[in-house]
């Protein structure tokens, strides 16, 4: 029997199979994150550096620069970068189900944000910019109660 057949072949024929999907969801990646940038007014070539791609999705949904820090330290950076991301599905107009899409099928949910029909709004989208905008305490119409005499309870 002869064993010393050549597997190298093979080898290529998997690695091959796992690197070009690979490297056609990433390019299909950077390809609608730069028509996303685009959309928002920033360069569009910012999308290729990594640090730097952060920093400009900070700026598009109108954080202070410190948030990069915050998205680069470990265990705080899941809770901001999640936040961002709620943060840019906002900017565009979009709900949190965007937010989710954004989060799990990104390759689905960034082309949609970049080659679909949603506009970008800013960082002045409602629930993106203030979102206790709801509640009691910052309310100046929300008085006390009082009684009928005008005192109160």
């Amino acid at each position: 029997m002869d064993y010393s057949t050549d597997y190298s072949s093979a080898w290529a024929a998997i690695f091959m199979a796992f690197f070009i999907p690979f490297i056609i969801i990433w390019v299909l990646m950077v390809v609608s994150l730069w028509k996303t940038f685009e959309k928002a007014g920033k360069p569009g070539w910012a999308a290729i550096i990594p640090i730097y791609n952060t920093l400009v999705m900070i700026e598009i949904v109108g954080k202070p620069t410190i948030w990069l820090l915050w998205c680069l330290l470990p265990c705080v950076n899941l809770i901001f970068s999640v936040w961002l991301l709620n943060l840019m599905s906002k900017s565009y107009g979009q709900s949190e189900g965007f937010t989710v899409g954004l989060l799990f099928l990104p390759f689905i949910f960034w082309p949609i944000l970049g080659f679909g029909s949603a506009k970008y709004i800013g960082p002045s989208a409602a629930e993106a910019q203030n979102p206790f905008a709801n509640n009691n305490f910052n309310n100046p119409f929300n008085q006390p109660p009082t009684d009928q005499s005008g005192g109160n309870i």
